[in-house]
This record gives structure tokens, sequence and C-alpha cells, in this order.
């Protein structure tokens, strides 16, 4: 069984199922996800119901009932060998103590920001996990120190990344290369002369229709100074169709006939020169595929006043938290992050304009992000999960 609650844990349990197929064809696997996970051979038990903060939480408890009475009655009538469990600590942390009690092993899959918020929750997964892979380097010691069995495993949007460089039969060397880029274009229809802007407004309903007023402004003010400019917007599969109708009438306005909404947000950065993206995954994807990019994101005033007094770490977007962890070996650079009533179109603007104008600024910001990139591109997540995942099913 996998269960992930959003796009990007979606994401890493499609890959893992599809490598747990190829390895053991005859494997059945159930749990909770979208399109993607669907795709890869999952029998889903329930769709995924995403929310980010204490408000926009609210709109998805319904489903979230639902779906928790549906795992847990598969626990209790099938039990599977083994269970994964990916991300979404607020559901999966409750599915992971029954899994406890029934017997059934447990294996969680992307560690919760202990490091950000609730450093007790380490002790918590102490007693309710079997083995806990963590996709950030610095978790492994968090976690090995308080005596849970952990590995850090690496990053599988870096599996991701590998599958769409093969289908371009590009590998991770040919990553910020001129014939990747024109590759990209290629496949998505765009120009490969003009210069391209990946605009990347959340996968999640509200993100986006929170963050679409600044975004249509910032593109009609880059399209006053800069009418060559290129936009393309990728949507997360499982998006509304209503809110991806939206989106694309919303933009449009603004650009006529420059903005193409695509599914591939991987190909779509590798396309770009330049990035407007949402907090969240899609930050650490633009960084490994060296995509200078300004991060922008708003949340309820009250859930963004809650998390100002309890979250530990001075910046929001992954690139930039690892690029604090690695100190001195790091430049002063840190991606730029609008948050709240700084998401407005004249800081946006500044911004993109400075990473494609600047020479030594958009320098500085690549050789960051390449620092980041070496901490991944020896490790394969898919894999390695795959391995503890048949090991732990044996032993059951």
């Amino acid at each position: 069984m996998i269960i992930a609650g959003e796009s990007s844990g979606e994401l890493y349990g499609s890959l893992l199922a599809e490598t747990l197929r190829l390895r053991h064809p005859d494997v059945d696997i159930c749990g909770i996800g979208g399109e993607k996970m669907e795709a890869a051979g999952v029998r889903l038990l329930s769709r995924i119901a995403s929310s980010f903060g204490a408000i926009e939480a609210i709109r998805s408890f319904h489903q979230l009932r639902k779906s928790y009475a549906a795992v847990v009655r598969t626990l209790k009538s099938n039990p599977p060998q083994v269970i994964v469990l990916i991300d979404y600590p607020d559901f999966n942390m409750r599915i992971a103590a029954r899994a406890k009690e029934l017997g059934i092993p447990v294996f969680y899959y992307v560690s919760p920001q202990v490091w950000a918020w609730r450093p007790g929750r380490i002790r918590t997964m102490k007693k309710i996990v079997d083995f806990l892979a963590v996709i950030l380097p610095f978790e492994e010691q968090l976690y090995t120190s308080a005596a849970v069995p952990c590995e850090f495993v690496g990053h599988p949007v870096m599996d991701e990344i590998r599958q769409v460089l093969r289908s371009f039969n590009c590998s991770e060397s040919d990553i910020g290369t001129d014939t990747l880029k024109r590759a990209a274009r290629t496949a998505l229809g765009i120009s490969p002369e003009h210069p391209v802007l990946v605009v990347m407004p959340g996968s999640r309903h509200h993100e986006i229709t929170t963050l679409l007023p600044a975004l249509a402004e910032t593109l009609r003010g880059l399209r006053d100074r800069h009418s060559d400019y290129e936009y393309v917007v990728p949507v997360a599969p499982n998006l509304n169709p209503s809110v991806r109708a939206l989106l694309q009438s919303t933009l449009d306005k603004e650009v006529p006939g420059c903005v193409r909404i695509v599914d591939s947000a991987l190909s779509a950065l590798i396309a770009a020169d330049c990035g407007i993206i949402a907090s969240g995954t899609s930050t650490l994807q633009a960084a490994l595929l060296g995509v200078p990019y300004v991060v922008i994101y708003r949340l309820s005033p009250i859930t963004f006043w809650l998390g100002r007094r309890i979250v530990r770490v001075r910046h929001i977007s992954l690139a930039n938290i690892l690029l604090d962890a690695m100190g001195e070996n790091a430049s002063p650079f840190r991606a730029t992050e609008l948050l709240q009533d700084e998401v407005q179109a004249k800081n946006i603007c500044r911004e993109v304009l400075r990473l494609m104008a600047d020479s030594a600024y958009r320098s500085d910001c690549l050789e960051q992000f390449r620092l980041v990139r070496s901490v991944f591109l020896q490790k394969h997540a898919t894999e390695r999960v795959a391995d503890h995942v048949a090991r732990l099913a044996l032993t059951a």
C-alpha cells in the first residue's frame, strides 16, 4: 500500500510503484493518490485531497475522513505486507499508528519537516515507523541520533529529472546547455529564439486563485518592457479543469498569444530562462535544472501569523534551506522569496528583470544551484526506497 496526499508525494509514489512493478510484475499495490499513481498501476482506495495551512485544511476535512476510513478498512480486511507513507504527516502519522497496532510494517518516505517545526515528532516517528527514508541530507543525523532507523536516499525529484532528460536523449551533464533547452522548446512548440519565462502558480486550487491576480499584473508589466517574452505555465494533472481554464483565460488576456499551458513541469523548466514559482517542490526542481527564479507565496493571514511564530527556518524554499545548511561552502546568494503583501507585480518584475539582465547576479545564482544539484547527483532515491520496501515486505 502506498499513500500520498498531494501532488509532489503522488509523483514520488508513482515512481516507486513503477519501479516495484518492474521488479515484481505480480505485485498488487493499492493506496491513495491521483492520476499518476493510477497510471503506474496503483489501485486507488481514495483520491488525494491536499491542503496547506490551518484555514485551507478545513475545505478538505470531509474527504480526508472518508480516505482515512477507507485505508483503515483495508488494513484490517486485507493487510498489506508493508505500507509506504509519503510525506503528508498530519494524515499519514495517524495511519502509521494504526498500521503499527495491526502489526503491519511501516515505511515512511519523506520526513515531516522536524527541522522547521514540531521537533517532538522525532520521538513519535521512533514509535510508529519501522524505517524512514529522508530526502534532505541534514535530516539523517536528526533521526539517527534519536535511534530512528533512517537513511538519506536522495531526492525523487532527481529521479524524475533523469527520466525527462532521457526522453530528450540527454543526461545530467546536459543540464543548462542550449542543446537541452532547444530540445525542450521544440517539444513544447515554443520559439527557440525568444526569452521564455516559466510561471508556476502552484498545484492547489486555492494557491492558483490567490496568486493569479498578481501574476496577471506581472505579465502585463513584463509585456510593456519586453514584448518578445513568451510564457509557459505547467499545471498539475489533478487540477480542476475550471481552474485550468481560468488560468489560461486570465493570462491570455494580459499577453495574448504568448502563454502556453502544458502538463510537463520539468519540460517547461528546461525550456525556460527564468521562473516565477510558488513555494513548493517546484523551486527545488528549478534549482536542480539550473533555472533562476523568484519565489512567491500567500497564505491566509492567520495561517501566516501562526507560521511565523512556530517555524524555525529563515527561508521557505528548499534550495535556500539547503544553501543555509552548507554554511561557508555556499555564497550569500539566496533566491528571492516574496511572501504575503510582498507578492506584488512591481517586486516580481524587478527580480525577474535582474535575473535576466544582471550577468554577475545570474552567474552567482547558477553556481549556487550547481552546489545544490551536487548533493543529489550520486543518489537514486526511488531505487533505494524500492530496495528497503522489498526487504520489509519479505521480513513481514
